[in-house]
């Protein structure tokens, strides 16, 4: 079946998508926004395809279902051997339900649109045409006073769990065609009972309405035309309902689709605050925010004696810890460096412990390298050495370049934080921090003691770039990380 594919998502979810999820793809914005508008459709596409399944096999359960009730009840609405006819019959629908579980596709299927004809078809024909069984000799147009038309409605409801809103609708228009055939077959039948109308006729007098009603020869145009009236609107109402049921299946598929690309670079709370957020990421502005850099020590030697393939498997293990601990402290992935990688704290929004969970990341980033050395021992692989910058100040975030747009934190605190990283091998420790990160980590509320028990003061330095020397404090490697 087809369905209607309608963009129902938030304006920041698809600036945030746009411009953050693929920051190393080269290209123009648009095809970008393009790209990312195909994902969506895709993954979209695939949520309906597993709705689609999910609900055919529901459709045909419900069906089973009911076409057991109608045969239990089938013997006491008509305590007549004749019924044991339409209890057959029964189960060429249930026949026809399997053969659609086993053709049905999310895609147009002309298969099933076929088979859920064959369902309409067979069901008038039942309701036109008198039983081959029965012994009584009745007119035809009887058939219409044991209301048969009501399983309509039945087959009607099922097929809004599994079909489009088009398929409903096309139902409706041929059950309506179907029905009109079948009153006009019955109109141009001969006559067979025209004594027994008369009878009526001369009881009821001039009474030309409940000659109508009570004539057993007498089809009820109105009637039958109120079937097909209230019939269409029924499955106009239904096939809207299954119409929103689509869209809004579409956009929570597109919304987690694009909840999934942000955590790649946000933590799942900054993830669910940009959900709800109004404004776009694009938007530039300035704010103070902590700003970390981490990298693995004379990589480039270690890769040289290595092949290829186990310099990736190494990268991965690295990256995977350091994107882990940047997230658990609710920090946001900037991006990799080759071996190294550079993630800020109190982007995309300002928290009250951006420089403290700075902290305490990096100190866990340290700590995680200890165990993936414990690890890397145990199989005979050297030791990773990891070295960390941390700074705090004012940075410019926002949409850079022309042609190419990449979300950027910039500024002279993300230089002074690479730089401090690059300090590491100068004083042999792992992690360098500004004191300015470190003291404004004390003020802030989440700070402890323990953040701050294993660093050392050091005298103030002259970094590039900054106008005045910036105090430092150090710390060492973990015992395991040596």
């Amino acid at each position: 079946m087809q369905y209607p594919m309608h963009s129902v998502l938030r304006a920041n979810v698809l600036s945030a998508i746009a411009d953050v999820a693929d920051i190393t793809d080269p290209g123009s914005k648009p095809a970008k926004r393009a790209d990312a508008q195909q994902e969506t459709l895709k993954f979209a596409e695939a949520a309906l395809a597993d709705n689609k399944r999910q609900g055919l096999l529901l459709a045909v359960r419900a069906r089973w279902v009911a076409l057991a009730v109608t045969a239990a009840t089938l013997p006491i609405i008509n305590p007549q051997w004749e019924v044991l006819y339409y209890v057959l019959m029964l189960g060429l629908f249930a026949l026809i339900g399997w053969a659609q579980l086993k053709v049905g596709k999310a895609e147009r299927s002309w298969p099933e649109l076929i088979l859920i004809f064959c369902d309409l078809l067979l069901l008038t024909f039942l309701s036109v045409i008198p039983s081959p069984w029965s012994t009584v000799d009745w007119p035809i147009a009887m058939q219409y006073r044991f209301d048969s038309f009501l399983y309509f409605f039945v087959f009607l409801s099922t097929a809004t769990m599994a079909y489009s809103w088009r398929t409903v609708v096309a139902m409706g228009f041929w059950t309506s065609a179907l029905w009109a055939i079948g009153v006009g077959w019955v109109y141009l039948q001969p006559q067979t009972h025209a004594a027994l109308s008369e009878r009526i006729r001369a009881a009821v007098g001039s009474d030309v309405r409940l000659f109508d009603i009570i004539d057993p020869a007498s089809i009820g145009f109105g009637a039958r035309f109120q079937q097909i009236t209230v019939f269409m609107i029924v499955a106009m109402t239904l096939a809207l309902a299954a119409r929103r049921s689509n869209a809004l299946l579409i956009s929570h598929a597109g919304i987690e689709r694009e909840r999934t690309n942000l955590a790649r670079y946000f933590s799942p709370n900054v993830v669910e605050q940009l959900s709800k957020n109004d404004e776009p990421l694009k938007q530039v502005r300035t704010q103070n925010v902590a700003v970390l850099f981490a990298d693995i020590v004379d990589f480039t030697a270690y890769a040289d004696r290595r092949t290829p393939m186990d310099v990736i498997a190494t990268l991965r293990q690295f990256h995977e810890r350091m994107e882990r601990e940047v997230f658990r402290h609710d920090g946001t992935l900037d991006k990799y460096l080759g071996d190294g990688l550079m993630a800020t704290f109190g982007t995309p929004f300002t928290g009250d412990s951006d420089a403290g969970n700075a902290l305490r990341c990096a100190q866990a980033m340290i700590g995680s390298i200890g165990e993936l050395n414990r690890e890397r021992e145990g199989r005979g692989e050297p030791p990773i050495r990891l070295s960390i910058g941390l700074h705090y100040g004012q940075v410019v975030l926002g949409d850079i370049g022309l042609n190419r747009l990449e979300f950027a934190v910039i500024g002279s605190a993300v230089n002074a934080a690479s730089r401090l990283e690059s300090l590491t091998r100068e004083y042999g420790c792992a992690l360098v921090a500004s004191d300015e990160l470190v003291q404004r980590a004390r003020a802030e509320a989440g700070s402890s003691s323990a953040d701050f028990a294993q660093l050392v003061q050091k005298p103030p330095r002259t970094i590039r770039g900054l106008e005045q020397p910036v105090g430092i404090w150090t710390r060492g490697y973990d015992a395991e990380a040596n």
